[in-house]
């Protein structure tokens, strides 16, 4: 595995992290849990970092010195990834993977390079792709026009691509990639920890909607927060962004309080900042109802994770939510950037006891049996034995054992 900014080390820790960091940490367990053995290369971003950290049984996870040992942004780790490149081709001169799964732009931009001329097979998930963020952001994102050719240079170079949607695969099919290439495998979730049953974390009388994520623009706290006049009783709980100490401080969140504000709803508006993930399951547990409404969604790990505790979601009209959510079965799509259609919604929601608990029901019971990591995995497995045979090498994978 290659994950040039996201470390699984984060998950180790106990800290609230993204989805990327989840699914490298959750995917790479899952993959050792099926008979294989799994590296995972990332970038030191602390000093004294070195050397191999075990991650769980069979996931060792290698931190390779590539620029400054600090978090950097995509744009700032750019100039930095050559060298990243430099110390995959050294690691893998001396224990070359059977097949290489990059994970990020930026991964795969280090991945194929490292992995020119050695036969490895290179599996790219993308996790969200340069076109659809230009399509949201426009000239927002400074980034866009150069992040999507060197995308475009990643998917023409690596053997398969994993797509976590099915809007992601129109997209790549949209640049010329041949269907052949691509494979479609969603993001997973710990159905063992994200349960119907378990403790709920305190709150009050209110009803009480819950949207998880990080707080930047285009994640839909906005919308949200726009919609909240709609649903006079009802308090919304945002967890996620910076640490609650500094949520007073923070650019977005200091926007949004203004914005609630100014609609008159800050009273009933509790930004609870950071939170590690393990506390993730009883917040979602203690929602009437989730909302998860970002202009777009590559991956949806939140979403899955609410409909796993047997909590309703509300969820925009986009990428990988319109695999996830089956519409008024396990929740309910809304347009993205409508706070009037999704107070509408809400209202609906909250005042109807019985569709609640029917969408909780058929929403744990949908993310036990498509979303599991166990299920994930083994998907994942299926992609590198057909990488393996596209690049004309031997697999010797789990699934040639597996019953």
């Amino acid at each position: 595995m290659v994950s040039a900014s996201a470390s699984p080390l984060a998950v180790l820790g106990g800290a609230d992290v993204g989805g990327p960091h989840v699914y490298i940490a959750e995917l790479s367990a899952a993959l050792a849990r099926l008979g294989h053995e799994v590296v995972v290369y990332t970038r030191r971003t602390a000093e004294g970092m070195s050397g191999d950290v075990v991650l769980g049984p069979g996931v060792r996870v290698r931190p390779l010195a590539a620029g400054p040992a600090v978090a950097l942004s995509d744009e700032d780790l750019l100039p930095h990834l050559p060298e990243f490149a430099q110390e995959l081709r050294a690691a893998w001169a001396r224990e070359l993977p059977e097949v290489v799964h990059a994970y990020g732009w930026t991964s795969g931009m280090a991945a194929v390079e490292a992995a020119r001329g050695s036969g490895t097979a290179v599996v790219q998930t993308f996790h969200g792709l340069g076109t659809a963020y230009r399509r949201f952001r426009g000239a927002a994102d400074p980034l866009a026009a150069g992040r999507i050719a060197l995308e475009r240079s990643v998917a023409a170079q690596a053997t398969l691509l994993i797509a976590t949607s099915t809007a992601e695969q129109r997209e790549l099919r949209s640049w010329g990639v041949a269907a052949a290439r691509i494979r479609v495998v969603p993001c997973g979730v710990d159905v063992a920890r994200f349960t119907p049953e378990g403790p709920r974390a305190p709150r009050g009388e209110r009803p009480r909607i819950l949207t998880l994520g990080q707080l930047r623009p285009r994640k839909g706290v906005e919308t949200a927060i726009r919609a909240l006049p709609a649903v006079p009783d009802a308090e919304l709980v945002v967890v996620g962004g910076p640490e609650a100490s500094a949520v007073r401080t923070d650019p977005e969140a200091v926007r949004l309080h203004r914005l609630a504000r100014r609609l008159g709803v800050a009273d009933r508006v509790c930004f609870l900042g950071r939170v590690p993930h393990g506390e993730v399951p009883a917040l979602l547990r203690s929602a009437d109802v989730v909302v998860n409404v970002p202009w777009d969604e590559p991956c949806g790990m939140s979403t899955v994770e609410a409909m796993a505790c047997g909590i309703p979601v509300v969820a925009s009209d986009a990428g990988s939510h319109r695999d996830t959510v089956v519409h008024e079965i396990t929740g309910v799509l809304v347009p993205p950037r409508d706070p009037r259609a999704l107070g509408v919604r809400l209202r609906s929601l909250l005042h109807d006891v019985v569709a609640a608990e029917s969408y909780g029901i058929a929403g744990a019971d949908r993310a036990a049996a498509r979303f599991s990591w166990e299920t994930v995995a083994r998907e994942v497995d299926a992609c590198c034995a057909a990488a393996l045979d596209a690049a004309g090498r031997s697999p010797c994978l789990a699934t040639e054992a597996l019953p």
